[in-house]
């Protein structure tokens, strides 16, 4: 079972905090992550109990409406998972063993050949022509998700041709094809969940030479894997405590003669545990996570981003706590080699560095290019291609779910820059940046103290860069509101007796509501083609409400059919939600206005952002008392600041002034509600 981020009133959101872990047993309505929008933090709920088999976010990640979070294994299916363990142990030595980590199951997947169906074996052997059906084989996981199919209807494919991308939370690996020859049909779809045995294309073959041809190297394999295996098997009884030291976790095998090192996951330092992971490296076929083979301390790294590393190549220095005996890893690298048949001496992880300038001067990017790119959601074959192309990933434009860069994407981004139009060099002078310059240094001016931004006010920075694209203006008037607060200075009493707490914002949020229903256009959207206004058919208002955090909207829904007594309720459960950090997705879409206030802060007026997609908004500053005359001298009135900021592409200056006008005369004598 899987569970979905749901409806969170906005397009995009960014995993904060992953709450629970692979094995947890969660109930009904537990928190599993925390999400972050420019609105509001809002933890996602379980919407059924069971253990946790996977998480498919990482934190950092942009989330939408409908993506994966993580995959649930339902209490009421405990005797099947036992039935599927129970069949686990049987297989043969054909199948990657489910006791090995997701990062070795998924390398042999990588190196290894799916099974064709023993049917289609046959055929093949007896025509010269015939249809292979290509599986998925045990991917050590109950199920994986399709990232990417990488072949099409009618399509020619080779021998170890990739076919289709498969993801777990663990790595992303290329299934390869099995034999040369025609895809018939394609039996998955990208977003779908797979598991082993599941049909994934039918391929017709022109002869049988490719199965022919595979008996050997599979046959060559099994002894491989099974020799692998004993020394697994042999060395480890042998294993024994030893006090603690300097442990080098070395490249394991990866399947392949190279592989790039694509991220660096800790630093100098640091504390790791053991099977924590440290290193993630890339190959043509697979992205794969190396663990730690000790816990400790990281005492040294002595590889680079983008440097090539094969099998045996030192990874870095770790300080253990404890370790196996050292007496018992010469043994262990003389058994191995002779399973292999390929001795290597000593000094060959020693004489890699030297190979890799040459590797180096292959790659078109540089050491900064190379980390960036890590970054960007891609596959394998992608990243292998934009290094040899030399294109940095980050201004490539991605067309695949979730945002992942397709192979397509990347040939639309070399096609479009080969055939753009050649500009002659002009003056530096007459480039103008794109963004604001870097910030000058201060250090002889006193230096600076850095304050990090609070995660709600980092993620509220791309909404609030929407409004270099608006042409804002803002419309200031003040409404006498000396009867109006007369008359809740008399309610609040009884309303503080039902617990209720009533400011002058319910009185001023229904007079807007009432307001709204006649001017339509203030309450509507400019369309995407910018030819309309589409005016909503109901009334739903966000209100601004000041967290330690940063700002938050939560939206009252519907204001125009509810009291100033059920207002006042709603706005105090939403405004002690928000400060709480307990405001649902819901609690945070759907406004079409919004109103925001300095309260008693103080002020005279501001100019409050417009909040896209909405076209309007206004702000109130405290009210003051002021000389007002009335023809024969001066009352003293209180008088309430008004600043209406408006979308002038939708909205006329005509319009705002006779909007603000209406609303100081509901404010002055709100009974006109009732006429």
């Amino acid at each position: 079972m899987q569970i979905t981020t749901p409806d969170i009133g906005v397009d995009k959101a960014t995993v904060a905090e992953i709450l629970v872990k692979v094995g947890d047993t969660i109930a009904v309505d537990e928190s599993i992550v925390l999400l972050e929008s420019d609105k509001a933090s809002v933890e996602v709920p379980s919407t059924s109990a069971g253990v946790v088999k996977s998480i498919l976010v990482n934190q950092g990640d942009e989330v939408s409406d409908g993506t994966v979070l993580i995959e649930l294994q339902a209490e009421d299916d405990a005797s099947t998972v036992e039935s599927q363990e129970a069949d686990a142990t049987d297989k043969t030595s054909e199948n990657t063993p489910t006791e090995l980590p997701d990062e070795e199951i998924l390398q042999e997947v990588a190196t290894h050949q799916p099974k064709a169906s023993s049917q289609s074996e046959q055929s093949s052997q007896s025509a010269s022509t015939s249809t292979v059906e290509v599986k998925l084989p045990d991917i050590g996981v109950e199920k994986a998700l399709v990232g990417e199919i990488l072949v099409q209807v009618g399509e020619e494919v080779e021998v170890d041709q990739s076919l289709v991308v498969v993801e777990s939370d663990k790595a992303t690996v290329e299934v390869p094809s099995t034999v040369a020859g025609t895809v018939e049909a394609i039996h998955i779809q990208e977003g779908d969940s797979v598991k082993e045995g599941v049909l994934i294309l039918t391929v017709k073959t022109a002869d049988s030479t490719p199965a022919a041809e595979q008996a050997a190297p599979q046959a060559a394999e099994k002894p491989k894997a099974q020799a692998t295996s004993e020394v697994k098997t042999e060395t480890a009884p042998q294993q024994t405590a030893a006090p603690a030291g300097d442990i080098e976790v070395k490249v394991p095998d990866l399947g392949v003669d190279k592989a790039a090192v694509a991220e660096i996951l800790v630093q100098v330092g640091d504390t790791v545990e053991k099977d924590q992971s440290i290193i993630v490296v890339e190959s043509d076929k697979a992205t794969v996570e190396v663990p730690s083979t000790t816990a400790g301390v990281i005492k040294a790294i002595h590889v680079e981003l983008g440097q090539n590393v094969s099998e045996g190549v030192a990874l870095m220095t770790i300080e253990a706590e404890r370790q196996a005996a050292p007496a018992v890893a010469p043994a262990e690298k003389s058994e191995a080699p002779a399973a292999k048949a390929t001795p290597a001496p000593a000094a060959a992880p020693k004489a890699e560095p030297a190979a890799t300038p040459e590797t180096h001067s292959a790659d078109k990017l540089t050491k900064e290019q190379n980390a960036a790119n890590a970054k960007v959601y891609a596959g394998p074959a992608v990243r292998k291609l934009a290094r040899e192309l030399g294109v940095v990933l980050a201004e490539v434009k991605a067309s695949g779910p979730h945002e992942r860069l397709m192979k397509e994407d990347l040939f639309a981004y070399v096609k479009n820059r080969l055939t753009a139009p050649q500009t002659t060099a002009a003056p530096a002078a007459a480039t103008a940046p794109a963004g604001l310059p870097k910030l000058p240094d201060f250090s002889a001016f006193g230096g600076v103290e850095e304050k990090a931004l609070t995660r709600l006010q980092q993620v509220s920075i791309p909404q609030l860069s929407l409004n270099n694209y608006i042409p804002q203006v803002t419309q200031f008037d003040a409404a006498d509101i000396t009867e109006l607060e007369a008359w809740r200075n008399e309610l609040k009493s009884n309303f503080k007796k039902e617990g209720i707490g009533l400011t002058i914002m319910a009185f001023i949020i229904k007079a807007v509501a009432y307001l709204l229903k006649e001017e339509r256009e203030f309450a509507g959207h400019l369309s995407d083609d910018g030819k309309s206004v589409l005016l909503r058919n109901e009334i739903h208002m966000g209100i601004a409400v000041a967290t330690p955090d940063g700002l938050t909207v939560p939206v009252l829904r519907n204001p125009d059919q509810k009291s100033i007594k059920q207002i006042a309720i709603e706005l105090g459960e939403l405004s002690q939600k928000a400060r709480d950090k307990k405001l649902s997705p819901k609690d945070l879409q759907g406004a079409n206005f919004t109103i925001t206030s300095l309260g008693s802060i103080g002020g005279t007026a501001f100019t409050p952002l417009v909040n896209w997609p909405q076209v309007a908004i206004l702000g109130i500053s405290p009210a003051t008392m002021q000389p007002v005359w009335n023809g024969e001298g001066f009352d003293p009135r209180l008088m309430l600041p008004l600043s209406l900021s408006y979308d002038h592409r939708v909205i006329n200056g005509a319009d705002a002034a006779r909007f603000t006008n209406k609303l100081t005369k509901l404010l002055k004598d709100i009974r006109t509600l009732l006429i």
